[in-house]
């Protein structure tokens, strides 16, 4: 069996109906899509599909042969779980309910939250308490539904690392939170060891996000999204020879931002180009 290899929806062409987007990640040679439900008014439509809606979305994976085994669900930007303001806190527990049974209407496993206390307010003692408190909370959702959730390392000082995730986890005894590390996002924070840091959150990684990034220093706030593979600071061979030793045996999301891109098609076949044969050096055989 080789490891599964899936792209991030937001690479693919915006205007593309769910059949033609997966029927694209397949002619790509991808196993897998991840969706976004992210703080636009559009994608956040998708929590309220209609059963007639989820049943289509299920028949297109079955029809193309190409999974959705998880939601990327960063609409918690716009409405933080810890924010002070009870309302914006209220409204994204109702998105995070909705996502939980989204998921399990249309066989999504695993739903990636991002790991901020609140983005764009100002972070506090009480910031970080309503976030582990309606973590705490969301994780019994997802138990109900048997839906596993698991926090990014992120481009925010308050999930910057897979230490600090575990001082989360620490809080919330569920088996319905794991980590999602994304190595870009780990390898631009310089205070990290970002080798020690995989090796400490192995046994909770259920996922991994591949891109590239430019290192945070002290004169610039590092550079998270849009970066080519290759121009960066991630040492991918590095990473993911230390994943293959721990024994990480999931699945890898290339996660690019090509949906508005003149040749999204090209700009994804150079990024598998790029990773494939790291993944190889590493030990992963690619299914795709």
């Amino acid at each position: 069996m080789g490891t599964p290899l899936g792209i991030y929806e937001k690479a693919l062409p915006a205007d593309l109906d769910w059949r033609s987007r997966l029927k694209m990640a397949r002619e790509l040679g991808f196993d897998f899509v991840e969706m976004s439900i992210d703080e636009t008014d559009v994608r956040l439509t998708r929590l309220d599909w209609t059963a007639e809606e989820r049943w289509d979305i299920q028949c297109a994976m079955h029809e193309t042969g190409i999974r959705i085994p998880s939601i990327c669900l960063s609409g918690h930007r716009r409405f933080p779980l810890g924010s002070p303001d009870l309302l914006v806190q209220a409204k994204g527990m109702s998105l995070m309910r909705k996502a939980i049974d989204l998921a399990r209407d249309i066989g999504v496993r695993l739903i990636q939250l991002a790991g901020y206390d609140v983005y764009y307010e100002e972070k506090d003692v009480q910031t970080r308490h309503f976030f582990i408190e309606n973590l705490r909370q969301a994780c019994s959702w997802a138990a109900e539904k048997q839906v596993m959730l698991a926090i990014e390392i992120m481009d925010d000082s308050f999930m910057s690392s897979i230490s600090k995730y575990l001082e989360i986890r620490a809080q919330i005894d569920s088996p319905w939170l794991q980590l999602y590390p994304d190595i870009g996002n780990l390898s631009a924070w310089p205070e990290n060891n970002v080798g020690q840091e995989l090796e400490l959150g192995i046994a909770h990684t259920v996922a991994v996000h591949l891109k590239d990034t430019v290192a945070v220093s002290a004169n610039f706030p590092g550079k998270f999204k849009n970066v080519p593979f290759g121009m960066g600071c991630v040492d991918f061979v590095g990473c993911l020879r230390t994943l293959k030793r721990n024994g990480y045996a999931g699945g890898f999301l290339i996660e690019m931002w090509s949906e508005t891109a003149e040749n999204p098609h090209q700009e994804i076949q150079d990024a598998v180009d790029f990773l494939r044969p790291k993944m190889k050096e590493a030990g992963y055989d690619i299914v795709g």
